[in-house]
């Protein structure tokens, strides 16, 4: 690394305060604009083009921690806040560089420092991050990376309604133990479908290491769940190995539905164990070509419930064991934005074109039931501006050929429009579809109020399609309450259908449709991410047995 002089104590910190202050960032999270450094010394850096051609190397990185609630702020400097504050333990400095692209002595490269950017904002524990260049002198470059915790420990407390159904969990949530990034978990839930305790363990940066562990064990009034993952993925374009290995075992009691109302059931046994290992040859001309091997051991067994109150309606057993090659194509062509599925906060979005693809061969010479091809493609693509208009696409299909028969196949199509109207106003439609052809019984296309027909009971209608048309007018708005909760609203309208006879009775209804409005709320300063909604839908179509109105209350990861 070149010797230089020793950077601009000034252009450092003034650039640091734009950064942290919260007439930049941190109250401004989210926005098109970047926060900005009106200095001298920031307006001197050379261009990022200008940067890397002339071999530059990164110098200093400089780390901003921003705590929950930045006291400086009137609206902020509250004793319950200081107090959060002091009780907050901040992510530890050595989380937060062990997750970064680049390091001291590295040539420069804006790439690498927005794919860093988009590694950090993934996680639950931070609300934003941003990495912008410090300041220059001798070809060396300081960098800036600015962080803004969230408050971690939540009571685990929440209720939803929807589909006419009332879901409630009470627990305890640490999603950055000790300031490490990893999280601890304790809840009790109940829903129409079962009574569950849960535990669970992940960290997603392993002893500061790209490695990910996931320990989840659920014991339910139906049966147990256990869940294990150690993995270490393809964490940025440029990574050259993968490799992972995944446990899950179920037991659970499932039921099949019409018109809303139970009306047969089953119970379900699954063993499911895999291992993959991946390489890739990097990112090459803005594109990342993956390869991977492994194998699956897929055990599923059905039978009654144990104490049956519905007629049996059981799927087929089957055991599958089977390797596998996979393939994964994407290209580098991610855009930021804000105020389209959140409220004033950061959002990345992928526009490039993104190809993924398997296939795995089951064959009763290795303990299998059957001999089977096991297949699955999907391609997803943006169009368009994300800051104006875009259009980002998707479709796939999966399926399974049982001794020369196609089973199981089923073709998805997803679509979702974004039309910025102003910087308070957004169109947004979505369009979700499926095609089935000779489907499983535990792989059934369900549409409902759980499942975005908002005035409709939870699991209205079942077939082997279906086909699910949404539009929304969001409006954003500047009201804060208490500098805690952004606060949005909607009104809405859904159209849907199925295709294809539910087993367990009744033909499809045709077209259903539905009109509503909603109040959106999305908290700042929690790990949870989601966003609250509370709507009122009016069912246009279905069955007289049905409520002339629907109260919906969940959270979800958007608006």
């Amino acid at each position: 690394m070149p010797r230089r002089a020793a950077p601009s104590r000034l252009s450092l910190f003034v650039c640091t305060l734009a950064l942290a202050s919260p007439s930049g960032a941190a109250d401004n999270a989210g926005l098109d604009t970047e926060p900005s450094a009106a200095t001298d010394s920031a307006a001197s850096i050379p261009s990022d083009a200008e940067l890397e051609a002339s071999g530059a190397v990164i110098g200093d990185i400089i780390l901003v921690r921003d705590n929950v609630f930045d006291l400086t702020q009137p609206g902020e400097n509250y004793a319950l806040y200081r107090l959060a504050n002091r009780w907050h333990l901040i992510t530890q400095e050595s989380v937060i560089r062990s997750q970064l692209l680049f390091r001291p002595g590295d040539p420069f490269s804006q790439r690498l420092l927005d794919e860093s950017a988009r590694l950090l904002r993934r996680n639950a524990y931070l609300y934003d991050a941003r990495i912008t260049k410090g300041g220059y002198e001798d070809g060396v470059v300081d960098i800036v990376v600015w962080t803004k915790d969230v408050w971690s420990l939540i009571p685990d407390i929440s209720f939803s309604r929807t589909g006419g159904e009332n879901k409630w969990r009470v627990g305890l949530s640490e999603q950055n133990l000790l300031g490490t990034g990893a999280t601890i978990r304790v809840a009790y839930e109940e829903n129409v479908d079962r009574d569950s305790t849960l535990f669970e363990f992940s960290d997603n940066n392993l002893l500061r290491s790209r490695s990910q562990l996931l320990l989840q064990l659920i014991d339910s009034s139906d049966g147990e769940t256990q869940r294990f993952r150690l993995l270490k993925p393809f964490y940025s374009l440029d990574t050259r190995r993968a490799a992972g290995v995944a446990l899950f075992n179920s037991d659970a009691e499932t039921r099949f539905y019409e018109l809303g109302e139970e009306a047969a059931e089953y119970r379900g046994r699954r063993e499911h164990y895999s291992l993959f290992h991946g390489w890739s040859s990097g990112l090459r001309n803005g594109w990342v070509r993956r390869w991977s091997l492994g194998a699956v051991y897929d055990d599923r067994r059905f039978s009654e419930v144990r104490e049956p109150t519905l007629p049996a309606l059981l799927p087929e057993d089957r055991r599958l064991i089977y390797p596998f090659l996979g393939f994964e194509l994407l290209q580098d062509d991610f855009h930021t934005s804000a105020n389209r599925d959140q409220i004033e906060r950061t959002e990345d979005f992928l526009l490039g074109t993104r190809l993924a693809a398997s296939i795995g061969v089951a064959s009763e010479s290795f303990d299998s039931d059957r001999d089977s091809l096991l297949y699955s493609a999907s391609v997803s693509r943006g169009f368009g501006s994300i800051k104006k208009r875009a259009l980002l696409f998707s479709t796939g299909v999966s399926g399974r050929t049982d001794d020369g028969d196609a089973v199981n196949t089923l073709v998805n199509v997803n679509a979702r429009y974004y039309h910025q109207q102003s910087k308070k106003r957004l169109f947004f439609m979505a369009l979700d579809g499926a095609w089935g052809r000779e489907l499983d019984l535990d792989n059934l296309q369900v549409l409902g109020g759980n499942s975005g027909l908002r005035g409709y009971p939870l699991r209205y209608q079942t077939g082997d399609s279906r086909l699910l048309v949404s539009i929304e007018q969001r409006y954003y708005t500047d009201w804060y309450p208490f500098r805690l909760v952004r606060v949005g609203f909607a009104a809405f309208a859904d159209a849907g259908r199925t295709w294809g006879d539910n087993p367990a009775g009744g033909p499809p209804l045709g077209w259903l449709t539905d009109v509503g409005f909603g109040l959106r709320l999305a908290p700042t300063r929690s790990s949870s991410g989601d966003v609250y909604h509370i709507d009122l839908a009016f069912p246009l179509d279905g069955d007289a047995s049905i409520d002339s109105v629907q109260l919906v209350v969940e959270s979800k990861r958007s608006f």
